[in-house]
């Protein structure tokens, strides 16, 4: 290099510290045909890491059902997956992970965990509708937890609130295994035309590159590559590698996008979000087999002094890689300035297939674009998987060993209260989930649901995932979270659409952690067939560990389903008086790997209830069709707690329609098995007394157990003589426990 721009040389101790191994470094530099220069070792280390090409779960990924007749964009193919609604409009959606982040700066990690999501969305056209999350933390007996708790939430609630978009669903878990590595998973949704969708990509040799949006500074260097390895004591000093959001510039930069977009005067666009202008320029000319010239000293930057390599591989947010059609140059630079945003040329598409990069005149990285990107010629390995020994052992349950002597209204109350199971309003009411007047069902039903204007359709939304079954049997859990999701979108009058996933794994380096992982993905896919749900898209997140131990195996599942008529949509509470309540599918003996088992015994172990697919989807198949005919007031699908806690929620988890049931269950169980018990395939509904007969002999002719087991009205719950609770007793224990627990001092 000259003296203009002295790179330092690279060296092999270089290479290791920027997580790239002997083989990948030896692979380069037989792509190159020399070896790499410093800024290029930077674009290198961040395009192969993990965060950025999946070298270590493509493989397996590519397994996954991604075909489907109303796909518009399938996975992989753009930021987001898109399905066609009919009416002329597709849905765009698709989740992703911040953990890593979050847990050294809970705010901001979060926060732009929100931020790059929607950008996922708008980049491609689509207006984002609603946003949802999937939250896991350690005990929050633990100060720091708390801490994180908060963090995260304000992240959220002000980052979404702030933008304008509605936060409408989303999980909240505790569990000792997230205490040093939370997992915050980020979902937005998105309504476009269906002939509107725009395209990551750069093509058209001439076409000018224009960076829009946020100026670029030091913010999030190597952002990608922090996220693609393990969490230790010195993570606090890695927080320049979190980003700094600002929600007021980004909803600016979805309308001017939105606006260029509608316009017509680009040829694709991409949200600079992991690995930032690097990913951008290397993905978008790789997509369109062409190539870019980028003089990186016309980037605009808000920080003195930034290198190339700093420049390239910064995160700074709400920026837009905007490849333009020759001549409409000005046309953009117009739609900037009127929304107070820069838009400045930095280059142009090539036909050489190289991503160039020119700093004052000189070349101080040439690389081929597909040499970098997923899909091309980065890495792609088969881990080695080992069964872990756990599995065996924690499969073990003996059920003589607990006790059946027991105050189970005082159990279901312990349960109510508990963490994983209490009212999340903390949570969700420092979320706008009713801004731009969509919502029909916000946050504390199966699923949230949102009108679609100008239409009687509507979506129904829900994220899903048991940490607990994933960790005791990742191929059965996997399954259980897909199976969950479709039943809570059917719950809500929906039929469900298509999946986006986020994988949260530990070490893929580690044989047992690569076991479930691959056993999580194969579970996950033979789920997804059975329920006709392709996977759009999603996100993998591996190296979720803290010096102690990995996080539970957790591949969330983000959901859409259709409401083809508003009319259909149903929530979990009773509605009135007099109305009968039937259980749709049967009660067995399912005690393992329960939340009453977890909760009350202090025990994470026992067999992960069985769950037969054809079943559920008979099951829920059936239960639609009962929507649609009018006949069901309420659905609630029973997951963690089991029946007894599903028909508490039923009760009070509405506080402006709290109602009692007197409920009779005949089945020859156990106590603890019949109440807590986590049998799959089980929907709570309730109908007005005079549709009962017809519920009963439309269930009996589809074959599908469905028994009557009471009545709503009073005010307590009621079953058999084994419970017996006022509600105001289990209003308080549900609404009162995470207010109590977030406030506690020390």
């Amino acid at each position: 290099m000259s003296a203009k721009y002295k790179q330092p040389e690279v060296t092999p101790e270089m290479v290791e510290a920027h997580g790239l191994t002997k083989d990948e470094h030896e692979k380069i530099k037989q792509t190159l045909g020399r070896e790499m220069t410093y800024t290029e070792l930077g674009i290198y280390s961040v395009m192969w890491s993990e965060h950025c090409s999946y070298k270590n779960s493509i493989a397996l990924l590519k397994t996954l059902p991604r075909e489907g007749k109303n796909l518009l964009a399938k996975a992989g193919e753009e930021n987001a997956g898109a399905v066609d609604i009919g009416d002329g409009m597709a849905v765009v959606f698709k989740i992703e992970s911040h953990n890593h982040p979050s847990a050294v700066e809970p705010y901001q990690g979060a926060a732009t965990g929100v931020g790059g999501i929607l950008r996922d969305i708008f980049t491609m056209g689509a207006r984002p509708i609603a946003a949802l999350n999937s939250l896991r933390f350690g005990s929050p007996d633990n100060p720091r937890v708390r801490y994180l708790v908060d963090g995260v939430v304000r992240g959220i609630g002000d980052y979404g609130n702030s933008f304008g978009v509605p936060t409408v669903a989303g999980e909240v878990y505790f569990d000792e295994a997230y205490t040093g590595n939370p997992l915050v998973n980020a979902m937005a949704v998105g309504i476009v035309k269906s002939d509107g969708i725009a395209s990551a990509v750069a093509k058209g040799e001439g076409n000018p590159l224009m960076i829009v949006g946020s100026k670029t500074g030091r913010d999030g260097i190597h952002g990608a590559t922090f996220a693609s390895e393990e969490l230790t004591e010195e993570s606090e000093a890695k927080r320049p590698s979190v980003q700094i959001g600002d929600p007021f510039m980004e909803k600016l930069l979805l309308e001017a996008t939105l606006e260029i977009i509608e316009k017509d005067l680009i040829v694709g666009i991409q949200d600079m979000g992991a690995a930032g202008i690097t990913c951008s320029c290397s993905e978008m000319s790789a997509k369109g087999e062409c190539g870019v010239l980028v003089d990186i000293e016309k980037v605009p930057v808000r920080e003195t002094g930034m290198t190339p390599y700093e420049i390239l591989l910064s995160e700074s947010q709400e920026r837009m890689l905007v490849c333009v059609k020759k001549g409409c140059e000005d046309a953009v630079t117009e739609v900037f300035d009127k929304w107070g945003l820069d838009s400045t040329i930095i280059g142009h598409v090539t036909n050489d297939k190289l991503m160039t990069v020119r700093y004052h005149g000189e070349i101080v990285a040439q690389i081929p674009s597909a040499s970098l990107v997923l899909g091309g010629d980065a890495p792609v390995y088969h881990r080695e998987t080992k069964r872990p020994a756990y599995l065996d052992e924690y499969a073990e349950l003996d059920i003589d060993a607990l006790p059946i002597d027991r105050d189970w209204s005082a159990d279901l109350l312990k349960l109510l209260s508990s963490p994983n199971i209490c009212h999340k309003g903390w949570v969700y009411e420092q979320y706008d989930s009713t801004v731009r007047t969509n919502t029909a069902v916000g946050p504390g039903s199966d699923a949230a649901v949102l009108r679609l204007r100008k239409t009687s359709k509507a979506l129904a939304m829900s994220t899903d995932c048991n940490g607990r079954y994933c960790y005791l049997n990742p191929r059965r859990g996997a399954q259980s979270a897909v199976a969950e999701a479709a039943r809570n979108i059917v719950c809500s009058g929906g039929q469900p659409l298509a999946v986006t996933n986020c994988l949260n794994f530990g070490n893929p380096y580690k044989p047992e952690i690569y076991y479930g992982f691959a056993e999580a993905v194969a579970g996950m896919g033979e789920a997804c067939v059975v329920f006709d749900t392709p996977v759009t898209g999603g996100n993998v997140s591996f190296y979720n560990e803290d010096p102690e131990r990995a996080v539970f195996p957790t591949p969330t599942i983000g959901m859409v389903g259709l409401i083809a008529d508003v009319k259909h949509i149903t929530t979990q509470w009773f509605k009135q008086d007099g109305d009968v309540v039937f259980l749709l599918g049967n009660n067995s003996s399912a005690i393992g790997a329960s939340e009453y088992l977890h909760t009350v015994h202090g025990m994470t172990r026992g067999e992960v209830p069985p769950l037969d697919l054809k079943f559920e989807k008979h099951l829920q198949d059936g239960l639609l069709a009962a929507i649609m005919r009018g006949w069901i007031r309420s659905a609630h699908d029973c997951a963690d707690g089991g029946l007894a806690v599903a028909l508490a929620e039923c009760c009070v988890s509405n506080r402006e329609q709290q109602t009692g049931a007197v409920l009779t269950l005949k089945d020859d169980l156990r106590p603890d098995e019949l109440l807590f018990g986590e049998t799959q395939s089980r929907v709570v509904i309730s109908c007005a007394r005079e549709s009962a007969s017809s519920v009963q002999e439309f269930f009996d002719k589809l074959k599908l157990p469905c028994t009557q087991i009471g009545t709503v009205g009073g005010d307590r719950l009621v079953i058999n003589d084994l419970v017996d609770l006022p509600l105001e007793r289990m209003d308080a224990a549900f609404f009162d426990a995470m207010p109590a627990f977030m406030e506690k001092v020390g």
